[in-house]
């Protein structure tokens, strides 16, 4: 059995997991993102609810930890940011700790149970608050160390021209520091962003949307950007990891007719032809992180499998 959770900076979500197919969540608790001595104790709680000795503990988190120093980078947690933590946890659980960033996680949960059954290379990618995405080959992270690949939101590498006809845009700005990643435009705030440059109104993205779905001029003008600025880096992650499945978590994943126009899109610009989907929604919608942490531990536990 394997101890999972999946770590915000708002709640902590545990569970037990007695196969990748089998996780039961528990009642998830808040987060306390100042007192590590308290965030320690939500885990050994939710580990004494459970009631099994695990045979490892394994984390999704919203952060990274950097390959050079093994330290976390988790902004939004400041107890656990900068620490040593899989060092740290391990110390204060008594038990082997696994630790993905959420994109990992999510990544994973769809080559495990998710859209990414049967394929050898996946690449999940996130549309949400931000644009983020795991790559997963034969069945392990390429980020088992700890690190940023798989990062194809941030570099600044966003079309300044772009649509049909093409429009001039500018490099928008980065939360990461930069100019002109994909993230500052393929996120939600970016789409909206992206809309408020186009249109001149203020519309938020489920709004745009919906008024592209209904045929309104405006928001088909954002779509048709949006798509064609995304598409292009999608299409060369494609190329340069050789993944055959592209499954899209987060918010913008649950527009069925934006994930079909950016699959349309991306496998027109791919140098393998598919005659199927290759751009798909994830299908591990409930609780990826609980699930992809599974994943990552199931590993950890059987590793000839």
């Amino acid at each position: 059995m394997i101890v999972c959770f999946d770590i915000g900076g708002t709640a902590i979500k545990g569970a037990g997991a007695w196969a990748v197919d089998d996780v039961r969540p528990v009642a998830r608790r808040q987060t306390p993102i100042h007192d590590f001595d308290a965030f320690i104790g939500v885990l050994k709680d939710v580990i004494d609810e459970i009631g099994e000795t695990p045979t490892c503990v394994a984390l999704s988190i919203a952060g990274i930890i950097d390959p050079d120093t093994d330290r976390a980078v988790i902004a939004n947690i400041p107890c656990a940011h900068g620490r040593l933590l899989r060092a740290d946890l391990e110390a204060a659980l008594g038990l082997p700790v696994l630790i993905a960033n959420d994109a990992d996680c999510c990544a994973l949960a769809e080559y495990g149970v998710g859209a990414g059954r049967g394929h050898r290379v996946v690449f999940g990618a996130i549309l949400g608050t931000g644009v983020g995405g795991g790559l997963v080959v034969d069945g392990k992270l390429i980020n088992s160390a700890g690190g940023f690949a798989g990062e194809w939101g941030h570099g600044p590498v966003a079309a300044t021209r772009a649509g049909n006809p093409p429009v001039e845009l500018p490099r928008f700005a980065c939360g990461c520091g930069l100019d002109g990643c994909v993230d500052a435009i393929g996120s939600a705030r970016g789409m909206e962003k992206l809309h408020r440059h186009l249109a001149g109104s203020e519309l938020k993205a489920e709004e745009i949307l919906d008024a592209w779905q209904t045929g309104d001029v405006d928001a088909a003008r954002t779509i048709d950007v949006y798509i064609d600025i995304l598409s292009a880096p999608l299409a060369l992650v494609v190329n340069m990891t050789g993944a055959t499945i592209v499954p899209v978590g987060g918010g913008l994943s649950n527009s069925l007719p934006l994930i079909a126009a950016l699959d349309r899109a991306v496998k027109a610009r791919v140098l393998r032809k598919f005659q199927r989907p290759l751009v798909v929604r994830a299908e591990c919608a409930i609780e990826p992180g609980l699930v992809g942490a599974a994943v990552l531990g199931a590993a950890f536990a059987s590793p000839e499998a």
